[in-house]
């Protein structure tokens, strides 16, 4: 049985000809093993992993994908430069998401010296870490996502 399609049309930049069925790479294992559960620090069944959860809940927020998509792309960056690239967020939700991200040790807010002020937000190491998997998730919805 193939798997579903799923139509979301406020997904950017995935139209129907992104959308073609995936080809099996030549890499490809006919079965995929999770990581060691004791390195995950996860029971060994099938269980949630807590620290996977936690990280679904605060990257799938909504709107932190896409800030912290823009960010991978655009070094640092000034709050204004970040809401033109999402252009549906609006800025008290995107004061509140760079506040929680700060927060979370992913994003530094740095403040220069000159008056008035000039605010840049960068990623942390700890947010730059999730390129390749936020890569992984844009290709899995240019492949699956209509």
């Amino acid at each position: 049985m193939s798997p579903r399609r799923i139509s979301r049309p406020e997904v950017r930049g995935v139209g129907p000809a992104d959308a073609a069925a995936p080809e099996k790479s030549s890499s490809a294992t006919a079965t995929l093993e999770p990581p060691p559960a004791e390195a995950a620090g996860c029971a060994a069944k099938a269980a949630c992993c807590p620290r996977l959860h936690e990280a679904v809940e605060l990257v799938g927020k909504r709107w932190t994908g896409a800030i912290l998509a823009v960010m991978l792309q655009g070094g640092p960056m000034r709050f204004s430069e970040i809401a033109q690239a999402v252009p549906a967020l609006s800025d008290r939700l995107l004061s509140e998401r760079m506040k929680e991200l700060e927060a979370r040790g992913m994003v530094e807010r740095r403040v220069g010296g000159a008056s008035p002020a000039r605010v840049e937000y960068e990623l942390t190491p700890m947010g730059r870490d999730l390129a390749p998997a936020l890569g992984e998730l844009e290709a899995w919805a240019h492949r699956w996502l209509d």
